[in-house]
């Protein structure tokens, strides 16, 4: 298990899952604990409410919002076994990671 600090304000890269191989969720946020918590609480609208998508499977932390938004639509463009390779080399387990940042 690992925790990271998160400061109020932490540019971020994450990926959210259904479940394990279910659908996936790539999105950048410059608070991630905030963010997080509205996905999983169904506040956003869209795409994550819709197919119910809340599981942190994978998160990268980013010095600026401008480097995470730049890999964001990176990721997005990848092919979906490309983004689950990603995910089973942190996280194999698809382990929710949300209580991680939530230190």
């Amino acid at each position: 298990m690992r925790r990271i600090e998160m400061r109020e304000r932490t540019p971020c890269v994450y990926m959210l899952a259904s479940q394990r191989m279910g659908t996936l969720y790539v999105g950048a946020t410059s608070a991630p604990k905030q963010r997080i918590w509205q996905h999983r609480n169904g506040l956003l609208p869209g795409f994550t409410r819709e197919h119910r998508v809340h599981l942190l499977v994978w998160f990268e932390l980013h010095t600026t919002m401008e480097s995470a938004i730049r890999r964001e639509k990176l990721i997005k463009k990848w092919k979906r076994d490309w983004k689950i390779e990603l995910i089973e080399h942190g996280n194999g387990a698809w382990r929710d990671l949300y209580d991680d940042i939530c230190m």
